[in-house]
């Protein structure tokens, strides 16, 4: 039975990275927080796993297949409702028994779950970055309208939600695009960190030899393939520019991005009165996830103190746009606007899914993002609809381009 005094969660996206460090911290607060419900893809095993060990009142999988051996692997769990398809997603995000959903399913088809988690007021914790990129305007104006609370989860952004002042937090965090901006709080900038992936430091004339295995294997972080090799383009870090815009209500050329390879500052925030400040930790996506749950509040995240003497020195650079031409791809989405940010992740989750499956090189992956901005037309709208039909234009058009190519080939 639920304690009517705590709150309960439901995790779109439980068997990836953020999923399995939110469980952590969910458990370590038994008192405050209640499972409500967990959902998952194909993972069958893997959630059977965390079912037996968290007892979620509902766990969802993607597909009825995947529910159906779920249930065959829990059939002798009591208490667990098991459901799967698109429209169970969306119930267990909006229930109106949940007070907090963690929204961290990778890529575009995690867009729908959180858009109905806004619409029924709930307090997001947003890990998803393909709701604001792919339709921030549309995603910003629903937190607004149905009273919904926004909380970041990219470290990145809660870094520079956490050196906001306390008052403008509870104004970003329900107003959206109404609030009136950083800039109007003393901000002249906000300084977007990012590791540089493993390939910081690698020889340009050896990109194309790039495999998916040194692609995945990042410096600092914990995190699955696709984000990996995200991190390993810096499209990640291009994504995050694009959500901070809408996050936080300023321009592209108000975020500029740091490389600091140590991970240490997640992010920073200066002041016009010659202030910097910046939020440090050890590398743990425990610690944003943490400051989002228990937001006002702090409550422990299980995460080692940083140790200041261990790290001796911490470095910053440009980031390079030759090197990581992702990053003038993101910068050119959010100026175009419109439908241009959802063609643009659109073509890099096919692209990067054609990459690890060895179809296509690593310096193919920018390029084929590239070609299909500039032969996607953009829409200049908002409509969820419009938006969708782009998002699936660009993947088509990416697909017809690694086909010709295996043709060539």
């Amino acid at each position: 039975m639920r304690d009517a005094s705590t709150k309960a969660v439901t995790i779109l996206g439980a068997t990836g990275s953020i999923g399995l460090n939110t469980l952590d911290v969910l458990f370590r607060h038994a008192d405050r927080f209640h499972l409500y419900a967990i959902t998952a893809n194909t993972q069958v095993e893997k959630m059977a796993e965390i079912c037996r060990t968290y007892r979620p009142e509902i766990a969802v999988m993607a597909d009825t297949a995947s529910a159906e051996q779920l249930k065959e692997l829990l059939q002798n769990e009591k208490g667990i409702s098991i459901l799967g398809g698109s429209e169970a997603l969306n119930e267990v995000a909006s229930a109106e028994s949940v007070d907090i959903v963690m929204a961290a399913i990778v890529g575009a088809v995690g867009l729908m779950p959180t858009l109905s988690a806004a619409r029924a007021g709930k307090r997001i914790l947003l890990a998803n970055k393909e709701a604001l990129v792919m339709a921030g305007h549309l995603f910003m104006t629903e937190v607004e309208q149905h009273n919904a609370e926004l909380l970041p989860i990219d470290s990145e952004h809660n870094a520079i939600f956490q050196c906001l002042e306390s008052g403008y937090q509870h104004e970003l965090t329900r107003n959206g695009l109404n609030n009136k901006g950083p800039k109007s709080k003393g901000v002249t900038k906000i300084l977007l960190t990012g590791s540089g992936g493993p390939f910081r430091e690698y020889p340009l004339d050896k990109f194309d030899e790039i495999t998916p295995e040194q692609a995945i294997a990042h410096p600092n972080w914990s995190m699955g393939p696709k984000i990996s090799v995200d991190s390993a383009t810096m499209m990640n870090k291009g994504l995050e520019l694009i959500e901070a815009c809408w996050l936080f209500n300023v321009q592209h050329e108000d975020v500029e991005i740091v490389l600091h390879k140590q991970s240490i500052i997640h992010s920073m925030v200066a002041y016009n009165d010659g202030s910097v400040l910046a939020q440090m930790g050890n590398p743990d996506m425990r610690t944003p996830i943490a400051n989002a749950l228990g937001w006002p509040e702090r409550i422990a995240s299980g995460v080692e103190p940083l140790d200041l003497f261990k790290v001796c020195q911490l470095n910053f650079e440009k980031a390079d746009e030759n090197r990581f031409p992702c990053l003038r791809l993101a910068r050119q989405a959010i100026q175009q606007g419109g439908t241009s940010m959802a063609i643009l992740n659109a073509a890099n989750e096919v692209a990067v899914q054609a990459f690890l499956q060895s179809q296509i090189t690593f310096t193919r992956i920018a390029e084929l993002i590239e070609l299909t901005m500039k032969h996607v037309a953009h829409q200049q709208t908002d409509s969820l609809q419009q938006i969708l039909a782009d998002d699936q234009a660009a993947r088509k058009f990416v697909n017809h381009q690694l086909s010709v190519m295996s043709v060539e080939v």
